[in-house]
């Protein structure tokens, strides 16, 4: 069935029932289960054999069906009538009776025998089903349009239609009908049918709610239980979606030795099951991240944000191809003025230490984690003062002046305090960071030179804190269906997009885990995370695995991250990718990751032949003397070894372009070994 675009938008052009009633059958993890065939094992055998060879065999045995047939009713009638007499006395229609009886028997046989040998179920299976005439035969029929005529053309499409189905009809039998028929009258898309079906099983929680989802559905048809945006599309779509199991296709599976057999020439996508194990992806620039990976699986979570089963957040330079901004519903870009949206440096913590922790770890460098330590205490020895005296949390300029000491701040401060009645509280805390001003190990010099990376006027209004500058976003919101972009400023302001990046990953990780409500999928996409990511995120990916909530990082190599954290971060992610074009020590983590599986090696050795008399030899020495060839023996080894799946080597230099060798883990734990992919259409 040729891909169509579903939404809303597009009137008449997206036959929900057709939709609706196309086969989903159970597969294992990865296989893009829309429309997909199960294929048992001798049918994978089967499906090994060429077309052409396949089709030909089918042809002889089709004949000798026949001709099994004519000779064995010749035979079988000479020996019923003339040997044993069957047929004498009989009347007519007791002799039809019995010659069709033979006629049935030497078919029946005859079929039976060369069905299996012909492999007709094969030829059933990949040309005259209704999946495989959609696959192979349909498209070829539709090329031949321009010879054939328009009416060969139209037969290919009535081949191809997929029964429909009712795709209301829980809402008939659940006491909606009167909405289930307002919809039937409407054009509802993929969206918009999973945000209603979402809906309404909500509402069978409690009896009382049934009226309540009818009036909504009566009163706005398709838009009812809408997005807070009132979207009910993409204005922009190209990837291939199954929003009723929230798939995204990625591409195929290739038919190779290497991929399982049950992931052979399949379509391969990723859903909420396997992104919420996190996935890791890397390979060079150019080699189709973005393209390919990031941009695919951006449009399937903002869909899956609109139809109401998931939230969005997503991070990468301004100008990375993550999609348009009428895809998102909060824009947040600190090096550009005109923006709405600012983000909140605290993550709109109420606990100042934790706050204050946090930006003290996007603060550093990661050549300065060692000193990590003595950097959040010199934060939360202002930070939480602060936040008693005014109520709120400092903002970058304020939060510069309490680290490098200045009386205009600190006095002002002191004496809030006092009035309040709080002063002994942070009058140690207060003393000690001014017993710390200039020493040569003072963090706070530090972390207000970092700080100063976001006190720029390219940044004015972008982190303010009073109610002056921009909207404030904080992660606290991630239990609603919100799409998110973070525009990092990488060519402008290198140093201060890492800062905001590991930042805003930190909050996302600490968020995501500590949800309430975890009904929402809440993924992450990041387009570079070489600069994102720590020893305390690394360790929160694997929390999220428990909280619907995953993330997709990104990485040109791993040579970009710490050595330290290159291993915990294979330990914290469930899935693994790798893009052609990585160097050899890249492809060791994986290859070591993948491990190694049995392979039955077979081995031929040849050996000169001594054995004989002298004839014998006298014979070998003139075939050599005349062929310049030596006589040799052959001995055949099988055995059993280990191997590795994919080997540095082959990661580095054997992938072709346009392809990725991805291994998978499920929340649920089962996993898939590594498979070849192609990435291209």
């Amino acid at each position: 069935m040729p891909h169509q675009r579903p939404g809303a938008s597009q009137a008449g052009s997206f036959d929900l029932s057709a939709w609706v009633a196309i086969p989903r059958p159970e597969a294992a993890p990865g296989i893009y289960r829309q429309g997909h065939e199960l294929i048992d094992a001798t049918q994978a055998e089967e499906a090994k054999v060429p077309t052409g060879q396949l089709l030909w065999r089918a042809l002889l045995n089709l004949v000798a069906t026949f001709a099994t047939y004519y000779i064995g009713t010749f035979v079988l009638m000479w020996v019923t009538g003339t040997l044993f007499g069957w047929f004498a006395g009989t009347t007519p229609e007791q002799f039809n009776v019995v010659q069709i009886l033979i006629n049935l028997v030497t078919i029946s046989c005859a079929a039976a025998v060369f069905w299996r040998t012909g492999r007709w179920r094969e030829v059933w299976r990949r040309f005259l089903s209704p999946a495989g005439w959609r696959r192979n035969v349909a498209p070829v029929l539709a090329l031949a349009v321009t010879h054939e005529g328009p009416a060969l053309a139209r037969s290919a499409d009535e081949a191809a239609v997929v029964p429909a189905a009712d795709p209301w009809i829980a809402q008939r039998l659940g006491g909606a009908s009167a909405a289930a028929a307002r919809l039937d009258r409407l054009s509802v898309g993929d969206v918009d049918y999973v945000r209603i079906q979402r809906a309404w099983e909500s509402a069978q929680a409690d009896a009382v709610f049934v009226p309540a989802f009818v009036d909504q559905v009566m009163a706005r048809g398709g838009a009812a239980f809408a997005h807070p945006s009132e979207s009910r599309d993409l204005l922009i779509r190209k990837g291939r979606h199954d929003l009723l199991l929230q798939q995204v296709r990625l591409g195929t599976t290739q038919d190779v030795v290497k991929n399982p057999q049950t992931h052979r020439a399949t379509g391969f996508a990723l859903d909420p099951t396997l992104l919420g194990t996190s996935l890791l992806a890397v390979g060079p620039a150019g080699t189709g991240k973005t393209a390919r990976l990031a941009r695919p699986i951006t449009e399937a979570l903002c869909l899956q944000t609109l139809a109401g089963t998931a939230c969005t957040v997503v991070i990468g330079a301004a100008e990375s191809d993550l999609g348009p901004d009428s895809w998102y519903d909060v824009v947040i870009a600190p090096g550009e003025p005109g923006t709405a949206y600012g983000l909140d440096l605290y993550g709109a913590t109420q606990d100042p230490d934790e706050a204050a922790a946090r930006l003290a770890e996007a603060l550093l460098p990661d050549e300065l984690t060692a000193r990590a330590e003595s950097a959040r205490t010199t934060l939360q020895q202002v930070v939480g003062p602060f936040k008693t005296a005014y109520g709120r949390y400092p903002g970058v300029r304020e939060l510069r002046s309490l680290l490098a000491g200045e009386p205009d701040i600190l006095d002002p401060l002191v004496k809030a305090l006092r009035e309040s009645g709080q002063l002994a509280l942070y009058e140690r805390d207060l003393d000690h960071r001014q017993r710390q001003q200039g020493r040569a190990d003072d963090p706070g010099v530090l972390l207000a030179d970092r700080l100063g990376l976001l006190d720029r006027p390219a940044f004015e209004g972008a982190f303010a804190t009073d109610g002056t500058g921009r909207m404030p976003f904080a992660m606290r919101v991630l239990d609603h269906p919100l799409r998110v972009r973070v525009k990092l400023p990488e060519r402008s302001h290198p140093e201060a997009a890492r800062i905001l990046s590991r930042l805003v990953v930190g909050q996302f990780v600490v968020a995501a885990a500590a949800r309430v409500d975890r009904s929402l999928f809440a993924g992450l996409v990041v387009d570079d995370a070489s600069a994102a990511l720590d020893a305390n995120t690394i360790r929160g990916l694997q929390r999220m695995r428990g909280a619907n909530a995953g993330a997709v990082l990104l990485l040109r190599t791993l040579m970009d991250l710490p050595e330290a954290l290159r291993t915990q971060l294979f330990g914290a992610v469930g899935c693994r990718m790798v893009f052609p074009g990585i160097a050899p020590w890249d492809g060791k983590f994986f290859s070591e990751a993948w491990g190694t599986h049995v392979v039955h090696e077979t081995e031929v050795t040849h050996t000169p032949d001594t054995s004989g008399g002298v004839v014998r030899r006298a014979g070998r020495l003139g075939r050599k003397a005349l062929s310049g060839t030596t006589a040799q023996t052959e001995s055949v080894t099988t055995r059993d070894v280990e191997r590795l799946r994919w080997s540095p080597s082959d990661l580095a230099h054997a992938l072709p372009a346009g392809h990725a060798v991805v291994s998978l883990t499920a929340v649920s734990g089962e996993q898939v070994p590594p498979l070849l992919v192609d990435l291209r259409g």
